[in-house]
């Protein structure tokens, strides 16, 4: 009876439900990004072009902000841009202070 339990992993090694949020996520933000830049495109251009352009503005914001979230959750390499500021040389002193 013990081998008929199945035991659900721990969260953070559940990468069915990781991919299920990430793809929710970016068909949630890819849709509502797109009717931003729709309304967007409505409200302050008048060219079929240009309200077009808006429109693809949005949906990439939209998957490019999906696209980092996702890549966190997954642990992946934009979590890892923490690395120590370059080291700048101190300027020397000016004139007025040498004296």
């Amino acid at each position: 009876m013990a081998e008929d339990k199945q035991t659900t992993p721990p969260p953070e090694f559940d990468l069915d439900a990781k991919w299920d949020a990430c793809f929710d996520l970016a068909v949630r933000r890819f849709a509502y990004s797109s009717l931003a830049g729709a309304a967007a495109g409505l409200l302050f251009f008048r060219s079929p072009v240009t309200r077009w352009a808006s429109v693809a503005l949005g949906a990439g914001i939209g998957i490019g902000s999906a696209y980092t979230e996702c890549s966190q959750k997954f642990g992946g390499s934009l979590t890892n841009w923490t690395a120590s500021s370059p080291k700048v040389p101190k300027a020397p002193p000016s004139q007025g202070e040498q004296e």
